[in-house]
């Protein structure tokens, strides 16, 4: 519970390189979230070059910290053989994002989720960037880094936000 709570998006990163076992551990976890049907879509691109985060940063709007952090995960859906007409893979996406956002705080890193999808501009360009393939679809780009800055936890829980039995 204390990565849900204390998880906030960091934007500033120290320049340590992350290991491959930390990398391989976030793409586990990742890798366990729920899907729908079991289908689980995702497919995973790393990026720790220098010249390729940098040019994220140049075309996403709000992918400057991609400047420092030392490494980038564009999660992407696989399109080519969804199994409920494409209804939920989008739900299924962002639950292993989420699962990327809190393994890398448990490991004591940062990240920031980025939108990509349904940007077309933004899915064109990290396409390009990376060759991936028409049947698949970049959802996001997570900067993710050994955090150069603390984020203040504050208090989320509202109680004015649920509604029991009906609104």
């Amino acid at each position: 519970m204390k990565e849900i709570f204390e998880r906030r998006s960091i934007r500033k990163y120290k320049g340590k390189e992350i290991s491959q076992d930390y990398i391989q551990k976030i793409l586990r976890a990742a890798m366990y979230a729920p899907s729908a049907g079991n289908e689980q879509p995702w497919h995973f691109v790393v990026i720790k070059d220098r010249q390729k985060l940098d040019e994220i940063a140049s075309f996403h709007p709000h992918g400057q910290m991609l400047k420092e952090a030392p490494l980038a995960i564009i999660p992407c859906a696989d399109q080519s053989n969804l199994k409920y007409e494409g209804l939920f893979w989008i739900q299924d996406m962002s639950a292993c994002i989420q699962n990327i956002l809190l393994q890398s705080k448990a490991l004591g890193l940062g990240t920031c989720w980025c939108g990509v999808y349904p940007r077309e501009e933004l899915m064109e360009g990290m396409a390009k960037l990376v060759h991936l393939p028409a049947h698949i679809t970049p959802v996001a780009v997570i900067a993710v880094g050994y955090p150069a800055e603390e984020r203040e936890v504050r208090e989320r829980y509202n109680p004015d936000r649920i509604h029991n039995e009906s609104w």
